[in-house]
């Protein structure tokens, strides 16, 4: 594709999304911006929550991780389905039962203000580094095929990326984005259906499950080696946690959920979205079988993160297939990075500034507005720091990683809010959780360097045991 032509299509999805913005942004007000009026179509929130959960990250990563892991991703998935569960029948009856905006006031209720205010600075921290690390993988992406033609510096590509987010989020907020997301899910989800129709006709290939499962990469399940990442029961748990923590824990996530008209239409909106979430994943993952062959039979040097892009972007499959790739890459990224900087809003708002207990709702409206320009700016210093300051790739995704530690403590908060009655020295408790992350990082080195043993993403386990026994530790006797 031409640079002109990858413009042009830019600018007419960002148009659309405007346009629905306009539509639903219309009379709105801080209960759309926060909770939609509680009016979404469960059936949306449900499909359009596949976006938020599959980033830009994903949508390039998960088909690269194949060739050096196989289908052992899928362990992982699994797990969700239990998560899943636990989100559906444990956590949002306790959200709508509260009636909650920000799902962090119930740290509050539960522990005392400094017990919600680290939860929602955790939530903060993880969610503007992720974020960022997610939008400086595409703002990276949509340099190198676009903007790099037009003499644009990287710095005016981020600024530009986060005013089109901030145009068509300012208004609608959370009501626009349940109907954006929808969109952008669909691309995503197209995108890569015709990927996958294009190389299995390119080919040859008549049954694709029967090739996937004929193929040396489709081993998903990994019960050798206890020690290794991809072991099953580790990688299945880990999975299971992490569904609870990044989305059941996770503003950014629930937020769409408690837009729903009733605890009934939430729960099947999880139900639904479980079930789709990881057929796509599987899908995901054949796409990466897929690649992975159709790269060793062309001859085609492409390995991880570059292996979608470089087959997709060449033109060897067609102009439909670079069309919906370069699509399926923006919508991903978007569907999660709009949401994040509506969440990030809603949270420094409710949780931090507090503005719906103190201010009149114009004066609340006013705050709002002035707190989502100000993310904003925040997304781009990051994204610019990360570009110019850091620059060292392999660190920013250290720094990525590393956010994943901070969703420990909120793991630790909830479950022992919710499993136990006890009361804790709520002064003590930021203490803890800042102390958790860099506790279990020191363990995990520790294990890998003296036994071998690699925790790999049942770091989140530990971090939240470990802010579990420390909270038993400052209970109140």
């Amino acid at each position: 594709m031409q640079p002109l032509h990858i413009l042009l299509v830019i600018l007419a999805y960002f148009g659309v999304l405007i346009f629905i913005s306009y539509v639903t942004g219309k009379s709105a007000n801080n209960a759309t911006f926060f909770k939609a009026n509680n009016s979404s179509p469960w059936y949306l929130v449900a499909f359009g929550m596949i976006g938020a959960s599959l980033s830009g990250v994903t949508f390039i990563s998960v088909p690269g991780w194949v060739q050096g892991s196989q289908m052992s991703y899928m362990q992982m998935v699994f797990g969700y389905i239990l998560g899943y569960a636990v989100i559906g029948l444990v956590l949002l009856p306790l959200y709508y039962k509260l009636n909650l905006t920000s799902i962090y006031s119930y740290l509050q209720t539960r522990f005392g203000n400094n017990s919600y205010k680290t939860g929602a600075s955790f939530f903060l921290i993880s969610r503007i580094t992720g974020a960022s690390f997610r939008l400086f993988l595409v703002a990276n992406v949509l340099q190198l095929i676009l903007f790099d033609s037009y003499g644009i510096p990287f710095w005016a590509t981020v600024i530009i990326t986060i005013l089109l987010i901030w145009l068509y989020t300012f208004k609608g907020g959370i009501k626009t984005i349940v109907w954006t997301d929808t969109l952008q899910t669909l691309f995503m989800l197209t995108a890569v259906g015709i990927c996958i129709y294009m190389i299995t006709d390119k080919m040859q290939i008549n049954n694709l499950f029967s090739y996937i499962s004929e193929s040396e990469f489709s081993k998903t399940f990994f019960f050798e080696d206890y020690k290794a990442g991809n072991y099953f029961w580790k990688r299945f748990f880990s999975g299971a946690f992490i569904a609870i923590v990044m989305t059941g824990l996770d503003q950014d996530m629930m937020q769409k959920n408690l837009t729903c008209r009733n605890l009934k239409d939430a729960q099947k909106n999880m139900f639904w979205f479980t079930i789709v979430l990881v057929v796509v994943n599987f899908f995901f993952l054949a796409l990466g079988v897929l690649l992975t062959d159709y790269a060793t039979n062309n001859g085609i040097d492409a390995q991880k993160d570059s292996l979608f892009p470089v087959i997709a972007m060449s033109g060897d499959l067609g102009i439909t297939t670079s069309l919906f790739f370069l699509l399926g890459l923006i919508a991903a990224a978007y569907s999660s990075a709009d949401s994040a900087l509506t969440s990030l809003t809603t949270s420094f708002s409710i949780d931090i500034l507090e503005i719906d207990k103190k201010k009149s709702p114009k004066e609340q409206e006013s705050i709002r507005k002035r707190i989502h320009v100000l993310f904003s700016f925040i997304l781009v210093v990051t994204i610019l720091l990360f570009k110019y300051i850091i620059a060292d790739e392999s660190v920013i995704a250290s720094i990525f990683s590393f956010a994943g530690y901070t969703y420990g403590p909120l793991l630790g908060l909830y479950a022992f809010g919710l499993f136990t009655k006890l009361k804790v020295k709520d002064k003590i408790v930021p203490l803890i959780c800042i102390a958790s992350p860099f506790i279990a990082y020191g363990i995990n080195i520790y294990a890998k360097n003296k036994f071998g043993f690699n925790f790999d993403f049942f770091i989140l386990i530990l971090n939240g045991f470990i802010t579990f026994t420390g909270l038993y530790l400052i209970r109140k006797k």
